[in-house]
């Protein structure tokens, strides 16, 4: 039987054994409520305070402004709804893109329809965002501007920093989700000039179910969960103090390995494109390479396939890949991050699958997974 390789990083990833370990004595030994003043209160929450100041060192914070949150939808949300309930005296104008995560499009279609503006900047055929576009869509009105750090399923990088300089004189509250940039990019939020960055843990082989919102201090969120007094009062209830510790765990070890596994995600992609070409396939990667992208995720097109038999016959040769994001997960509805870059007559979102990459695979895994895929775009063309 052959093989399954798992190539769906993307969507998510498996905790590393260390991180496990952690999660799991965590479990075990701290079980007491943060917010109890007793000794295993105490311990918990010195267990949750020492990962916060991890976390909030990945990206250049300080501990008080990482709000944990069930994940990055949660966070996502918090950011979205929290900014704009609060800014309302000053607007009612919302920027964001048309290939954001639905943890973004969704909120602000929410909003829409209560009666808020929200401007959809679209981007170019490499899924760039210009800050030319965000400075001609503002206006006095404008109170949030959303615009994630890396895409989730192209992999092409936004000019955050730049866009985070042209906002630093407006009223406007800047948020970027980085859930699939963290763990693999450099993230400092006071070189990005941003006010809120959401991040998940399930992304960088930590446990699912835990994320944090960084909110910069000086700036004011409304609150969505009301209840106890939790998070300084900015997100209520009991915090999940053994997945935060996991998480600290997944974010160091992420850390001290960024720049080795960044390399080695690169020369993948190269190994697959190498193997491709050897095989005599038609393909091409959806960002063209002199475009920023992150070094996990290989978007790639294959004319002549088409993605949902792609897809089931990939599967049948045990390789996991996907169409786009997980969240829309059971549905082969053309991507609307592809379509909003190349539009909705075209073929690179019926042929396009998003390769990859994270902890566990090895150069022969890479190579197998490249002759499959060439031995099932050969079969599907024909």
């Amino acid at each position: 039987m052959k093989q399954a390789i798992y190539l769906d990083y993307a969507a998510t990833t498996p905790m590393h054994p260390t991180v496990l370990e952690r999660f799991t004595s965590a479990l075990s030994d701290t079980y007491g409520n943060p917010s109890s003043t007793h000794q295993f209160g105490r311990n918990a929450k010195k267990l949750l305070e020492e990962a916060r100041k991890t976390l909030a060192l990945s990206v250049g914070a300080l501990p008080n402004e990482i709000i944990f949150t069930s994940g990055g939808t949660e966070a996502d949300n918090l950011a979205i709804f929290g900014s704009v309930q609060i800014m309302q005296p000053h607007g009612r104008h919302i920027i964001t893109t048309e290939i954001e995560h639905h943890a973004v499009l969704n909120p602000c279609k929410r909003l829409e329809s209560q009666g808020y503006e929200v401007t959809y900047l679209q981007p170019d055929r490499n899924g760039l965002i210009s800050v030319e576009q965000v400075r001609h869509a503002l206006t006095d009105e404008t109170i949030l501007v959303s615009i994630m750090y890396g895409n989730n399923e192209v992999g092409t990088i936004q000019p955050i920093a730049e866009i985070g300089n042209l906002l630093e004189s407006h009223q406007a509250i800047f948020h970027t989700d980085a859930v699939q940039a963290y763990g693999t990019s450099l993230l400092d939020v006071n070189e990005l000039q941003v006010d809120l960055l959401s991040v998940s843990a399930h992304k960088l082989n930590g446990p699912k179910g835990i994320g944090f919102l960084y909110q910069r201090s000086g700036k004011l969120l409304d609150a969505q969960l009301h209840g106890g007094e939790q998070e300084k009062k900015r997100r209520a209830g009991t915090e999940n103090v053994p997945a935060t510790a996991a998480f600290a765990q997944a974010v160091s070890i992420a850390e001290q390995t960024k720049d080795e596994t960044a390399e080695t995600y690169q020369s993948y992609k190269r190994t697959m494109s190498e193997i491709f070409k050897r095989n005599e396939i038609e393909f091409l990667p959806t960002v063209h390479e002199s475009i920023p992208v992150l070094p996990h995720i290989y978007h790639v097109s294959f004319p002549g396939t088409d993605v949902e038999t792609f897809l089931m016959s990939l599967d049948l040769e045990g390789i996991a890949v996907s169409s786009g994001s997980a969240c829309t997960a059971g549905s082969f509805e053309p991507s609307h991050v592809v379509t909003a870059m190349f539009g909705d007559d075209s073929d690179n979102a019926r042929n396009s699958i998003r390769i990859s990459f994270g902890y566990g695979l090895e150069q022969s895994m890479i190579e197998e997974a490249a002759e499959r895929i060439s031995a099932v775009v050969k079969r599907l063309v024909k």
